[in-house]
């Protein structure tokens, strides 16, 4: 065998080790160019120099970012979770509830007004806790799909957040509360959340586990590791990032109402199926969920600025969030095949 027939395989390794972040960096890049190459042509101005476009852009896929750090967990692991949307919804109702300030004459609870913003934060999360517990529980102890398992309390979530106040929104929240929506603070929370995880993904025993058993259940429960429970502390997780997602939706509007959150789980998932993360679970990392939202984020952006009407963005991200799938499904045919 010649030295040639060594060095090319040897080659080939190593361009296939070029981290998938890599690629999907050069997927935003490659967009956004794109869409500032339309802005000049079609609008007479550029579409990335504009510091206002992008900080509203940044500020508009931040809230849906955190919910998709956590949905990332879930699919890594090998599940999915259609609930939090809905998550959003009730949890921002909850914690408004608890957050009002008492000059408002017709607050929820009238006796417990101006509470610190610390007491609905925990409430709100606790709230969330419950209900990634119960998701947690249907899908690992009663074997249920989760797709059937968390379609059942995306409604059931859904129903309880329009019941709470009979449909009514609630608002005026202290200045405390209102704080974690001001400003650029949703990006602030993002990108605390996107790191803690990101470290505990890559560098945890709770990562190794998430990994382990998203790309194989069986040899990871031979391996030692306990399952059942681990799946119960990710959905749990999930659950309670959508509840901060819906604080800081509430706090930011400051306002609550039941149909906070539609459609957010789509989104979040479209946010981490383009960052690279696999349907198919134990492949994908929470830096590729993170360029999936920017990208996420200029494409809508994008849109947006070229004036193009809100369905047509509609059917678009629709066709993105096919187009995803499709090349993920690629992608696994490839790895196999090698």
């Amino acid at each position: 065998m010649s030295t040639q027939d060594v060095t090319m395989p040897a080659r080939a390794r190593s361009h296939r080790r070029l981290p998938a972040e890599v690629n999907i960096l050069i997927v935003l890049v490659g967009i956004a160019l794109v869409f500032e190459i339309l802005g000049w042509v079609f609008q007479g101005q550029s579409f990335l120099f504009s510091l206002n476009r992008v900080k509203i852009m940044i500020l508009q896929v931040s809230v849906i970012g955190i919910i998709a750090v956590g949905v990332t967990q879930v699919i890594i692991s090998g599940g999915i979770d259609l609930s939090s949307g809905s998550v959003v919804g009730a949890v921002a109702m909850v914690a408004m509830s608890f957050a009002q300030a008492s000059s408002y004459a017709r607050a929820i609870y009238p006796g417990l007004t101006d509470l610190p913003a610390i007491v609905p934060i925990l409430i709100g999360l606790g709230c969330g806790a419950v209900v990634g517990l119960i998701n947690g529980w249907l899908i690992a102890y009663t074997r249920i799909p989760p797709f059937i398992a968390t379609l059942g309390t995306m409604v059931t979530v859904r129903g309880f957040a329009k019941w709470y106040t009979k449909g009514q929104p609630i608002s005026f929240p202290t200045e405390g509360f209102a704080a974690i929506g001001k400003g650029m603070m949703p990006v602030v929370i993002f990108i605390a959340v996107a790191l803690i995880f990101h470290v505990a993904m890559k560098y945890t025993r709770y990562g190794k586990f998430t990994y382990a058993i998203g790309a194989n259940a069986q040899a990871a429960r031979v391996s030692g590791i306990n399952v059942e429970r681990h799946l119960v502390k990710v959905y749990v997780i999930a659950a309670m990032l959508a509840a901060l997602a819906g604080m800081v939706v509430a706090a930011r509007g400051q306002t609550a109402q039941a149909g906070m959150g539609l459609a957010y789980e789509l989104d979040a998932i479209a946010m981490a199926v383009i960052g690279g993360v696999s349907l198919n679970g134990g492949r994908g990392s929470i830096l590729g969920t993170a360029i999936g939202m920017v990208i996420f984020g200029v494409i809508i952006s994008g849109f947006t600025f070229l004036r193009l009407d809100a369905y047509y963005q509609e059917m678009i991200k629709g066709v993105i969030i096919v187009a995803a799938v499709v090349a993920d499904t690629y992608r696994q045919k490839k790895r196999r095949k090698s």
